[in-house]
């Protein structure tokens, strides 16, 4: 029973940790949490309401009223100068009144379609925060895994020529290696404890930006070779195909030029005649001195057709029209914009991946060139201290261009996805 348990616990303790390890924790972790894409869900649920608003021009409204009075006579005198005793009267008046719009030009109409469309608006503009969330929150995981890695370079670094150092010295006293050979592995010290010290800073740094969008504590262990798939285009014409379908900012262009044809028909609809019904009811209790109560029913149509407003609605019409004819320049303006950057960020997603390619080609050289240089080095062959130094820094240089290079690599496939509006939650795949 006890193994059984600890077998529970370390399968418990396995799962919690892949978790904290996993870049999709963090992403939900900044989807629920991000104030940003709270306040656009907040934003969103309020623009859903205008649905319901517009909907109501259509619908009866029902008012009730009622007052009560309470009249107070005194000092009457009559013609011919009797005075007569004080009279008080309560009055009372109730009424119901049912208002129901028949035809407004079709004003209604638009501005129910008006309301969808903003709706959708919102819909994408929440779409375009929750990828630019998923991106940052991604590449802010990413980033942190890059600037750990840099930091243990670096500090790898420095251990290295510590120990250099040390052994250096020590042939120096024997004569194999003349003082300007120590004072090179002396100034690549310092020189590699300054650029730690930096790449220690740049952590910080980044664990700072880690926590700022995610909402959650950096992790303490980072997976060196922990990757995410996702599913992406085949192709540049696949890509420039679903960017036109499903780009955020592009949607929100066209919606834009389709509100704007709908403010325009509501506009040209201030013109048209509109006509109303209304039906009310109204009691009145002690109403005079000669009637105690009465009831009233009332049935009313009304007409209208505005015909001169001094200008002001052949006014809208025009500025209407000159807003709708700005968001069709907006949209090509855009769809320009959209073909350019997709082709931009697939070319990014190819270079990304020959420069990932090339870089760890690099590292397997510059790994070879090193052991071999300080093995010779080390049994007093030809080599120098400069060569040995020249050597690190090389292999230096490579793992950190290697550790970019697959950071840069996993951004360019986020950016492309973004851009075709494919980043999202189902674009995650096992790798």
């Amino acid at each position: 029973m006890i193994k059984y348990f600890i077998i529970l616990a370390l399968i418990f303790k396995f799962n919690i940790l892949s978790a904290e390890n996993n870049v999709l924790f963090f992403v939900e972790s900044a989807l629920q949490n991000n104030p940003k894409i709270n306040a656009e869900r907040e934003n969103l649920k309020a623009i859903k309401q205008n649905e319901s608003i517009s909907r109501s021009e259509f619908l009866p409204s029902l008012t009730i009223s009622g007052s009560q009075s309470s009249t107070e006579t005194s000092n009457i005198i009559d013609q011919s100068g009797a005075a007569s005793g004080d009279s008080k009267r309560n009055t009372e008046t109730k009424k119901i009144s049912i208002d129901q719009k028949i035809f407004q030009g079709f004003q209604g109409y638009n501005n129910f379609k008006k309301s969808r469309l903003e709706f959708e608006k919102a819909k994408n503009e929440f779409k375009q925060v929750e990828q630019d969330t998923i991106l940052n929150s991604v590449s802010s995981y990413y980033d942190l895994i890059f600037k750990n890695k840099s930091k243990d370079f670096n500090l790898t670094n420095v251990d290295l020529f510590e120990r250099q150092v040390e052994s250096d010295r020590s042939r120096l006293q024997k004569g194999e290696i003349s003082l300007t050979d120590l004072a090179q592995s002396e100034s690549s010290l310092a020189g590699a404890q300054a650029a730690f010290i930096k790449a220690d800073s740049e952590y910080l740094s980044a664990i700072a930006e880690f926590e700022r969008i995610n909402r959650t504590s950096a992790p303490k262990d980072l997976v060196d070779n922990l990757e995410v798939s996702f599913i992406m285009p085949k192709s540049l014409s696949e890509a420039l195909k679903l960017a036109y379908s499903n780009n955020p900012s592009l949607l929100i262009a066209r919606i834009n030029l389709a509100i704007s044809e709908k403010e325009l028909n509501v506009e040209k609809a201030k013109l048209s005649p509109s006509a109303s019904l209304n039906y009310s009811k109204t009691e009145n209790k002690d109403l005079s001195s000669t009637v105690d109560e009465d009831e009233q029913e009332t049935v009313k149509a009304t007409v209208s057709w505005p015909i001169i407003q001094g200008g002001k609605n052949f006014s809208s019409i025009k500025k209407f029209k000159h807003k709708k004819e700005k968001n069709a320049l907006l949209l090509e303006d855009k769809e320009n914009e959209i073909k350019t950057q997709t082709s931009t960020y697939w070319s990014f997603f190819q270079s990304a991946e020959g420069v990932l390619a090339s870089t760890e080609a690099q590292l397997k050289a510059a790994e070879i060139a090193n052991e071999g240089i300080t093995l010779e080095y080390d049994s007093g062959n030809t080599r120098t201290t400069l060569d040995v130094i020249q050597s690190r820094s090389l292999l230096l240089e490579a793992r950190i261009s290697n550790a970019k290079a697959k950071k840069d690599f996993i951004i360019s496939k986020l950016k492309l996805l973004s851009q075709v509006g494919s980043l999202d939650l189902k674009a995650f795949k096992a790798p």
